[in-house]
């Protein structure tokens, strides 16, 4: 598993006009090449009267899946540079459809690489970028007691509050990175004064805005 990655922060949609002709963005998350190939064929089904309903997908960690599709534009002046957008940006697990009606006004080929590299890179702004980050959960059982200071200490702190779960006794869940773990043992453990019972969750990616 990758320590971190970049992606979209989910669905998303963008239209820009050139030239009177209309470019519509749509952007997804996709972790397989069947979500990409799905969400490519319902933009279709849903503009099947558009002149070109272009396409470009990458996904896996090594980004060993990198598909690029024309539509019936000229070659390699649409799936092409649309993929060069999310490579640029390294974007994982990411797929665009950018769905074309005709204006009456031609670009040529390089207002055509142009402009679908715009509605693609103009579509991501739109949805928003996300870091997705491998963290490891870490549970510290307090009594209730202690429950003010340890929120309060936590949320005013550099990690990151998962979830707090109200039992016989609270759990506080916090996300850490690998690296802080035995600082972190030891930062809840001065703060707890020992009182503290701490143990090690399971890892999973947190997301949040890339800068």
């Amino acid at each position: 598993m990758l320590h971190h990655y970049n992606t979209v922060k989910g669905y998303g949609e963008n239209e820009i006009n050139i030239e009177r002709s209309r470019f519509t963005a749509y952007v997804n998350r996709a972790e397989t090449e069947e979500e990409a190939q799905a969400f490519i064929a319902d933009i279709k089904k849903k503009h099947w009267d558009a002149n070109h309903n272009c396409s470009a997908y990458m996904i896996g960690e090594n980004n060993l899946i990198q598909k690029a599709n024309d539509d019936g534009e000229p070659s390699g002046t649409a799936g092409v540079p649309m993929l060069e957008v999310l490579k640029k940006r390294d974007l994982k697990d990411t797929v665009v459809v950018v769905t074309r009606y005709f204006g009456g006004i031609k670009l040529g080929a390089g207002g055509l690489i142009r402009a679908y590299g715009k509605a693609t890179s103009e579509g991501l702004n739109a949805t928003g970028i996300v870091e997705r980050k491998l963290m490891r959960i870490i549970n510290t059982k307090i009594d209730y007691t202690w429950l003010g200071k340890v929120e309060n200490e936590v949320r005013g702190s550099s990690y990151q509050l998962k979830e707090i779960h109200y039992l016989d006794a609270v759990e506080v869940e916090v996300y850490v990175e690998e690296a802080s773990k035995g600082q972190f043992h030891e930062w809840m453990t001065e703060l707890t004064n020992g009182q503290g019972e701490i143990t090690e969750g399971d890892v999973e990616y947190l997301e949040t805005l890339a800068q």
